[in-house]
């Protein structure tokens, strides 16, 4: 999953950063409403932490130009503002949800999970596919209560994936959202189709997985009919 940290206060956006990645997020950072459209733009985010109280313009703003530009990502409000007129607001205009500062890590994190489990139909913090259970609290994987031992980036995959069930996701989209930039200087064309193998060496090791499938010449999908 990637974040996208819209806050100038610099202190508080590097501990934000530090506290999501140990988490297994992927974290860029804006520090003005400019570079923030600038990296909207440019990256496809899962998560966007928006302070409303940027130096360069209105966070409001940001997520008004964000979301005329079909932004999809989940956006969440950080702001020090008192007033309940800005909440709703942003909510009206297409936030998801937002945090009062100061607040905790732990709920921004607690947020972060209800509204992925909103956006994809879930009613707990675990996904069952098939007879593996995901639990994405402990990020690890279960099958018939055996441990799978997966790698992190293993997890990330089949997480992303698992959310995304019946659509064909493509490398590039497997890329952006689970290694980031990071990728650019290490990417090669079957990166991704190792990762991919390894990962269905692990499963298979466990139970047939023909629903995991390669769409050819273009990427992966869980197909899970009635799911």
């Amino acid at each position: 999953m990637t974040v996208l940290i819209v806050e100038d206060e610099r202190s508080l956006s590097h501990e934000i950063e530090i506290f999501l990645t140990k988490e297994g997020y992927h974290c860029d950072a804006a520090f003005s409403g400019a570079i923030a459209l600038q990296r909207i733009e440019e990256n496809s985010y899962d998560f966007v932490l928006l302070d409303l109280g940027l130096p360069d313009t209105d966070g409001l703003l940001v997520l008004k130009e964000a979301k005329a530009k079909g932004c999809e990502a989940a956006f969440i409000i950080l702001t020090a503002r008192g007033h309940v007129d800005d909440k709703v607001k942003g909510l009206e205009m297409g936030a998801d949800d937002y945090l009062s500062k100061p607040f905790s890590l732990a709920e921004l994190q607690a947020r972060m999970q209800a509204i992925l489990r909103r956006k994809h139909g879930l009613k707990s913090n675990t996904l069952q596919i098939k007879d593996f259970v995901m639990d994405i609290n402990n990020r690890t994987v279960h099958h018939n209560g055996n441990l799978v031992p997966l790698t992190k980036k293993e997890f990330d995959l089949m997480h992303y994936l698992a959310l995304n069930r019946n659509r064909v996701l493509t490398r590039m989209q497997l890329i952006e959202h689970i290694w980031g930039d990071t990728m650019d200087e290490e990417y090669d064309s079957n990166f991704i189709d190792v990762h991919v193998k390894n990962l269905r060496k692990k499963l298979t090791a466990f139970a047939p997985i023909d629903w995991f499938e390669t769409e050819r010449g273009i990427g992966y999908r869980f197909n899970l009919p009635g799911t």
